[in-house]
């Protein structure tokens, strides 16, 4: 799922001409020529967002998603992009939802929680030094600036006032046992083509160099070769 993934963000970059995530590349610019900024990458780790993500889904909802990811090949244009962020959000994460519906739950809604948080930590800590000491307010950043992406900001907006309790967002799920049977099962199933495909290219190679005239010229000779030495 990771390498379709990567591969829609090529597809993306070759129609924009611009990598997706460039206006974080920019922000980091921006923020290591202020004094004093201190940039902290606070999104959920995506490993975990992707297991808990790959993890909601049925094996059907799995070759579905695989299935679309594989032969996307939609146009888009910046006129698009610029569509998307004025009109279009709410529909398109509207379609998502009514496709994924628990996809969307683990990449959209959890995340949102976990920024919230993170943003709400990194106030809460400023709030802090500057009650505790003046002198701290001298030196250190008087506001906190949260960049994400916009698809995200009516959650955030959504649950700034409400208790987060990330500690479950963050839990992988184990495989159950017929999980890990499954999951067995089909890595054995692939070792074992894979070790027989390897052995019939080599026994089909190895008959076909014998049957070249020359191997089998220099097969003839040998005997001749050796009762002479």
């Amino acid at each position: 799922m990771q390498m379709l993934l990567l591969k829609v963000s090529t597809h993306i970059t070759e129609k924009l001409g611009m990598a997706p995530g460039g206006e974080f590349r920019e922000v980091f610019k921006e923020a290591s020529k202020v004094p004093f900024c201190k940039f902290h990458l606070g999104d959920q780790p995506i490993p975990i967002t992707f297991k808990r993500a790959i993890d909601t889904l049925s094996f059907l909802q799995k070759i579905k998603l695989a299935w679309g990811l594989c032969f996307l090949s939609d146009p888009i244009s910046k006129d698009d992009v610029e569509w998307c962020k004025q009109d279009s959000l709410e529909q398109m994460m509207a379609e998502m939802i009514g496709e994924f519906p628990d996809l969307h739950c683990t990449i959209v809604s959890e995340r949102d929680i976990y920024l919230t948080y993170m943003l709400r930590q990194a106030a809460w800590c400023l709030e802090l030094l500057h009650a505790s000491d003046a002198e701290c307010r001298k030196c250190v950043p008087s506001m906190v600036v949260g960049i994400v992406g916009m698809g995200h900001v009516p959650g955030i907006e959504k649950n700034w006032t409400t208790d987060l309790n990330i500690q479950g967002i963050m839990m992988v799920p184990l495989l159950s046992v017929s999980g890990r049977v499954s999951w067995l099962t089909m890595k054995a199933a692939f070792l074992g083509l894979l070790g027989y495909g390897l052995y019939w290219m080599g026994r089909h190679a190895s008959s076909l160099v014998l049957s070249l005239p020359a191997t089998q010229y220099c097969l003839q000779r040998a005997p001749e070769a050796w009762s002479h030495k």
